[in-house]
């Protein structure tokens, strides 16, 4: 399994799970596991995702999720899983 993790940070705004969701359904892109948390008006929310599948390669994947957050204006960041790992290990 190829896995990634999709964090998404910013303002609440209706349609933000939607967007990345629809995105990634497009692209064949299985989300796995998911938990999305609003604190006041902030929104937060972490995936796991599976790209074995995908019809995009990684690094169009990451570009274009990162646009999609411009466009509706929150933080998304794409990160390969083993580098997400070693970046978090204690």
């Amino acid at each position: 399994m190829n896995k990634v993790i999709i964090t998404v940070v910013g303002k609440d705004t209706v349609g933000i799970i939607a967007k990345v969701c629809t995105y990634l359904s497009e692209n064949n892109v299985n989300v796995l596991d998911i938990s999305q948390t609003i604190v006041q008006e902030y929104f937060n929310m972490m995936m796991i995702a599976d790209i074995n599948q995908a019809t995009a390669p990684f690094e169009e994947i990451y570009t274009r999720l990162d646009q999609i957050g411009e466009e509706i204006g929150v933080k998304i960041h794409c990160q390969r899983e083993e580098i997400f790992t070693k970046m978090h290990r204690i």
